[in-house]
């Protein structure tokens, strides 16, 4: 019986199961090791590609909110009760499920293995939580990722080490990338840490932090669920970091214990109280005032906005500076799609000597520039070749100031800093009037001939026509990425790698 079953598990799931160590017997103890297999089998239909509705995460009573702008927000602004959970779901799967709904997270990305399959079925058992079976670990980081952009933080569940070394290039792209990220790992048997037994998934020593290791660093809490006592404040502490340092973090949890009944989980998870982070007030005020002089007194300064500025948030104030300044405006070129390209003085992206036509010329003449979250790598300086002066760069970071050659200021929010900026600054349109002077705009391509090989500026021509406000770029990292920073992103386009895609579902089929 167990045979037929396993074939049929095998050969019509939709999943992949990997095997680095497999010991006699494998798929008995596949198909055995779920608490409920009949559950498992269930499973197998119901992992489609349907992703939750966006309102199923709007915050209810002022609780927990997840803000448009793809911010993460757990503000609790009232007194919320606990409610009293039967015994018998007070379990450690039940607690990690509506957490992840509570924070927004109605869609979880998984790739199903032998050491998550309990912890999966109580994931599916919640309500407002929906299972989008990926076809391997990294598509569902990476789903993840892209979920993350989207909604403000990501949840992806993967099985131990073959499944958790996989996911981890996703991850720390996540950690670069400054994303709020929970990866859950199915972890081995809580009964199996400290006895030197060797498990399959893993490179074949009986030690089980090896995938804790790798996590490590990209990755800012780990917690390694291996006993009921203290799951409750690891879960909980894992998760409100992620949100308070918008970054991935880790979360193994023993694959004995997600049904097991627990005190600790006898209510209703209470909504996280998170503080929102707050300017020195006196920081803020010396960073303004010394900014304020240092652009009113420069002859054409111009404004650049660079990545960062989504961590911060800042991309709305960025523009409320924008508006009130009158400068020249550019972004960098991993900043494309965080400022509206629609905007009147906006003059294109700013790469050095690979910039669109006619920015680098305005950007490296002025004589004052502040860039907003940038981040000057060998990639965005060409090879460190921009050519920029310290000296006349106010570089604006997620929680700091500098300017020119002069002080930093510390425990500034950029959000709040370009706020309380555009009501000090002068109008100043020098520099994009002379951009304006300068500027000629793009010639047609020659026309194919009907035999022609089809070139490139004419594919490009025709993908410029095609887009509109209902449309997402989805840019593939190699010369898609670099032909597509010519495009003109109409208003409301968004703009992802290709990596994100599911950014893109979320958007435009929700």
């Amino acid at each position: 019986r167990y045979s037929l079953s396993l074939y049929i598990i095998l050969f019509l799931s939709p999943f992949h199961f990997h095997i680095t160590q497999k010991p006699p017997f494998f798929f008995s103890y596949l198909f055995l090791s779920s608490k409920n297999h009949s559950q498992f089998l269930q499973l197998i239909p119901s992992m489609d590609t349907k992703i939750g509705s966006l309102d199923t995460c709007k915050p209810q009573n002022n609780v927990v909110c997840c803000p448009s702008n793809g911010s993460v927000c757990t503000i609790q602004n009232s007194v919320v009760p606990s409610t009293v959970v039967n015994s018998s779901d007070a379990t450690l799967g039940r607690h990690l499920a509506r957490r992840l709904v509570q924070i927004g997270v109605t869609d979880v990305f998984t790739v199903p293995g032998d050491f998550n399959l309990t912890l999966l079925d109580h994931l599916i058992a919640e309500p407002a939580l929906n299972n989008i079976g990926c076809c391997n670990e990294l598509n569902a980081g990476y789903a993840a990722d892209g979920y993350a952009r989207s909604r403000g933080v990501g949840a992806c569940v993967v099985t131990f080490t073959v499944g958790g070394l996989s996911v981890l290039n996703a991850i720390a792209g996540a950690y670069s990338e400054n994303l709020p990220l929970i990866c859950i790992v199915g972890g081995p048997n809580s009964n199996d840490y400290g006895t030197n037994r060797i498990l399959h998934h893993t490179i074949g020593l009986p030690d089980f932090s090896q995938e804790l290791r790798c996590f490590q660093t990209v990755t800012c809490f780990q917690a390694v669920v291996n006993n009921l006592e203290d799951a409750h404040e690891l879960i909980d502490t894992a998760i409100s970091t992620a949100l308070k340092e918008s970054k991935p973090v880790y979360i193994s949890i023993s694959c004995n214990l997600p049904g097991i009944p627990h005190p600790t989980f006898s209510r209703d998870p209470v909504p996280f109280s998170l503080s929102p982070k707050v300017s020195n007030p006196h920081g803020l005020e010396a960073a303004v005032e010394a900014a304020a002089h240092f652009l009113n007194k420069a002859v054409k300064p111009v404004l650049v906005g660079g990545p960062k500025m989504r961590v911060a948030k800042a991309c709305d104030a960025f523009v409320e500076l924008a508006d009130a300044c009158g400068y020249a405006l550019a972004v960098m070129p991993s900043a494309k799609g965080l400022v509206p390209e629609h905007h009147p003085h906006f003059i294109g992206t700013y790469w050095g000597a690979v910039s669109t036509a006619f920015c680098a010329e305005i950007v490296e003449s002025a004589d004052a520039y502040l860039f907003a979250g940038p981040i000057f790598n060998d990639y965005s300086s060409v090879g460190y070749s921009l050519l920029l002066k310290r000296e006349k760069a106010i570089i604006v970071q997620p929680d700091r100031v500098t300017i020119g050659n002069g002080p930093t200021f510390g425990c500034v929010l950029m959000k709040d800093f370009l706020q309380a900026l555009s009501k000090r600054v002068n109008n100043n349109t020098t520099a994009y009037e002379n951009y304006h002077r300068i500027f000629v705009p793009e010639g047609c391509p020659l026309k194919a001939e009907p035999k022609e090989p089809l070139r490139v500026n004419i594919l490009f021509q025709h993908i410029q026509k095609m887009l509109s406000h209902q449309t997402a770029v989805i840019a593939e990292t190699g010369d898609s990425w670099f032909n597509c920073q010519k495009l003109k992103l109409p208003k409301g386009c968004g703009w992802a790698l290709f990596e994100n895609l599911v950014n893109s579902f979320l958007h435009n089929y929700v």
